[in-house]
């Protein structure tokens, strides 16, 4: 087999643009300018003066977020390390504009995984070593939150500074957060909205005065702690190579991966076209006035080449599957509750991800074998990590 060696510099060089890259969304997404009020700069870089609040935020959020990433591939990389199989170091990977200033980091598994236990212990490690690094840095950011007067420091957002300064909270009841976010002069921006989660909930249910989830990007270890949540949810969704689908996979085997694995897309479709009906119904006449019902062609088109690709051995069962995803939408659309906490179109892209790269189904390996006790009680404990960290509607705008 030929022998890979490691760039070390490639490796170095990528941690430290990430790191850049996300220290610059973390202040972004804080709100802190390059100049901050009258702060005095601590040096210029590219022209920029940067000052002491905006790197803080910047490396309390890239740092937080960075170590969560470094400890989950590095999990994958020792337990690969322990079995012998050969792995590359993490790569990292800096993408300053996408809002959060990164696409994660991956290694490279350089052989084929010989057997269902070293399958699962490579696959596991790392979203089990990362969700204890996540829930640390959400449960440190909880306990050293801020009270609402934090806000008043932040530019803009005068509806909510004057709603802190009157009560000296947050609004919670509805009709004074629409006031709020309504309040925010058009041409200022979007709202960005992060989705609760079981294992969210539970952690700021103790504190005094959490944010709402419209306002938590501003607070960067809280949010680093989220997106740590979000990153092992993503990782371990049951379905091909990504970590859920060798956990899944090593745990009931292929027969029923590929059931389970095929289920949880079709599921992921229905929140993603129940999502696409609602947005695209206020706009479908001036897309296509010829058509009448236009949403519901595009999204029969979208899930008859949707489920092409998961039934493409039984072709049978895309029918039937068609018509009944249909009328579950349809229902559902007639439901504002339903719409609201469950359409998601942004499912509609993870899905096509799964499809054309990831794939529904996991390679097979070549010795299978069952899982020791302490490796299903593991298994067990991901699905629940999973459970904890999932959102239906992990992000989005108003």
């Amino acid at each position: 087999m030929p022998q890979h060696r490691d760039r070390y510099l490639l490796h170095l060089i990528l941690f430290v643009l990430t790191l850049g890259s996300t220290v610059l969304a973390g202040a972004t997404l804080a709100g802190r300018d390059i100049v901050y009020g009258e702060a005095a700069p601590l040096f210029h870089m590219l022209g920029m003066r940067i000052t002491w609040p905006w790197l803080q935020d910047g490396l309390l959020y890239g740092g937080s977020l960075l170590l969560f990433l470094t400890v989950h591939e590095f999990g994958h990389y020792l337990a690969a390390r322990y079995h012998h199989v050969r792995t590359s170091l993490p790569y990292y990977i800096p993408f300053p504009f996408n809002g959060i200033g990164t696409f994660g980091a991956v290694i490279r598994i350089r052989q084929p995984i010989p057997d269902m236990r070293k399958l699962f212990d490579i696959g596991a490690a790392g979203p089990l070593a990362g969700f204890a690094v996540a829930l640390g840095v959400l449960i440190f950011a909880v306990a050293t939150l801020p009270g609402p007067d934090y806000m008043m420091g932040m530019p803009g957002h005068e509806a909510l500074k004057q709603y802190i300064s009157r009560y000296g909270a947050f609004p919670s009841a509805a009709p004074d957060v629409a006031n709020v976010l309504g309040a925010t002069p058009e041409g200022e921006g979007f709202t960005l909205v992060v989705g609760m989660t079981p294992l969210y909930w539970l952690i700021t249910s103790f504190a005094e005065h959490t944010p709402p989830m419209w306002e938590m990007y501003h607070y960067p270890v809280l949010f680093a702690g989220w997106l740590g949540l979000f990153f092992t949810a993503l990782n371990l969704l049951p379905v091909g190579q990504l970590d859920g689908g060798h956990i899944l996979y090593a745990l009931v085997g292929p027969r029923w991966h590929g059931r389970l694995a095929r289920g949880f897309v079709l599921f992921l479709l229905v929140s993603g076209g129940l999502g696409f009906v609602a947005e695209a119904s206020t706009s479908a006449h001036a897309w296509l006035p010829w058509l009448p019902g236009a949403p519901w062609v595009l999204l029969a088109i979208m899930m008859y080449l949707f489920l092409q690709r998961i039934f493409r051995n039984e072709s049978d069962l895309i029918a039937p599957m068609l018509l009944a995803m249909t009328l579950i939408i349809a229902l559902l659309s007639r439901i504002p509750f339903a719409v609201s906490t469950f359409g998601y179109t942004g499912w509609l892209i993870w899905c096509l991800l799964i499809v054309v790269f990831i794939k529904v189904d996991h390679p097979p390996v070549l010795y299978m074998q069952p899982l020791s006790p302490a490796r299903r009680w593991m298994a067990y404990a991901g699905m629940i990590i999973f459970v904890l960290c999932f959102s239906i509607r992990p992000l989005y705008v108003l």
